[in-house]
């Protein structure tokens, strides 16, 4: 699972038969610390919970499609939940 923070969301002029009511979601992919990381990039939200602002956990390839109904639409990422917290143990020096 990948972290990442909902920037914004998409309204796509095509919809491709299985991503109806789907959102679109541009997500800034994180690390574990919560910077940026790489370039934003759209994810679908099948769980039709997310908005701009929040920490969500993503997969991408195959695993992102397995996350659609039905299975195996064409999307590169998908958003799995919102994340509550994000605790960092740090080893002590």
């Amino acid at each position: 699972m990948l972290l990442g923070k909902v920037i914004g969301t998409l309204t796509p002029s095509t919809i491709y038969d299985g991503l109806e009511g789907v959102p679109m979601l541009m997500v800034q992919p994180l690390d574990k610390h919560e910077a940026p990381e790489g370039e934003p990039m759209v994810a679908a939200d099948p769980t039709r919970m997310c908005g701009p602002g929040e920490l969500v956990y993503y997969e991408s390839s195959r695993e992102a499609a397995l996350l659609c109904d039905p299975w195996f639409v064409p999307v590169d990422h998908a958003v799995v939940g919102i994340v509550d917290d994000n605790q960092i143990i740090k080893k002590s020096e």
